[in-house]
């Protein structure tokens, strides 16, 4: 009898919304929907999966959006692939889900990666993306240049750097069932802390096997890129504006994205561009507090003149 997987139970997980997959980019993707409309699609960072958008999934719903939330690939209920995890090719894993979904393009919401993979899905593939949001994360050639040149974004993104020897990142992120995970995420989170409950959602999805490894390979790629073809090539093609509304939100006490390396992506769009900063909170605004992100999300989404 084969043994039951542990993906299900991590990932799977009660609420509202309803589960499923979805063939994208020649892979499998897990995406939580709910609600009927005009499709936004949430992307998550780093160290967590879909799960961290139960708050806005709901809300999205209520306001008259279908809003999805799919899991990245090589974690939660997504396939774990060999390779892949280049930026360009993320960026194809969301557009593809937008594909298969039916719809003719998206509004979409990233946070940390998931934002990364939003600026360039919006660059590589502007006809699916209506609207971008980003939270936490500046335009990819400004994050670059913030961690090459200024050492206070360096420092604070220190996690880059430690992520580029081979082996031992994942094996220190599942250490101890995950505990770096939750250590993680309460050093990065500002006053409003999560609970152990919380940690505990975020602790177990990490473990499910090759989830570490897969989780991390982006952010290899980031650095071993540098100087590569591939590299020079992506970050070229990233010179082409955002030709689509943005909403840049971010939370002033983010100890992993300084606020001034976040604020200068402006200078990537030429389309409306709408900047909120809010106080008091860190790198996870829309867990931290989730009905203002909400909120502003929401009002912008409705806004028909986003540049006002």
């Amino acid at each position: 009898m084969t043994a039951p997987s542990p993906v299900e139970p991590a990932v799977h997980l009660e609420g509202p919304w309803t589960h499923r997959d979805v063939a994208a980019n020649g892979a499998r993707f897990h995406i939580v929907e709910m609600g009927e409309g005009p499709l936004v699609l949430l992307l998550h960072g780093f160290p967590q999966f879909w799960w961290t958008w139960r708050h806005q999934l709901p809300a999205l719903a209520e306001a008259g959006y279908r809003a999805v939330a799919m899991d990245l690939r090589g974690v939660g209920g997504s396939d774990r692939t060999p390779r892949g995890y280049d930026p360009a090719n993320l960026a194809l894993d969301v557009t593809g889900v937008i594909r298969s979904l039916g719809e003719p393009d998206a509004a979409l919401v990233g946070h940390d990666l998931g934002g990364y993979l939003a600026w360039t899905a919006a660059v590589m593939r502007p006809k699916l993306v209506r609207r971008l949001t980003v939270s936490a994360m500046p335009h990819p050639r400004r994050w670059r240049s913030a961690m090459l040149t200024d050492p206070r974004q360096s420092a604070a993104g220190s996690f880059v750097w430690s992520a580029q020897p081979p082996w031992l990142p994942e094996r220190q992120l599942v250490a101890d069932d995950a505990a770096l995970v939750g250590r993680l995420i309460r050093a990065w989170s500002g006053p409003r802390q999560p609970d152990d409950k919380t940690l505990e959602v975020y602790r177990r999805a990490m473990t499910v096997p090759s989830t570490a490894h897969c989780s991390v390979e982006p952010y290899r790629w980031l650095v071993r890129s540098l100087g590569r073809p591939d590299g020079v090539q992506f970050y070229r093609r990233m010179k082409l504006p955002v030709r689509v509304p943005v909403l840049h939100l971010h939370g002033s006490l983010d100890p992993v994205m300084r606020t001034r390396s976040a604020a200068g992506s402006v200078a990537y769009v030429e389309a409306p561009y709408r900047w909120r900063l809010f106080d008091g909170l860190g790198h996870f605004p829309h867990e931290e507090d989730p009905v203002a992100f909400t909120a502003e999300l929401v009002n912008w989404l409705r806004d028909p003149e986003p540049d006002r």
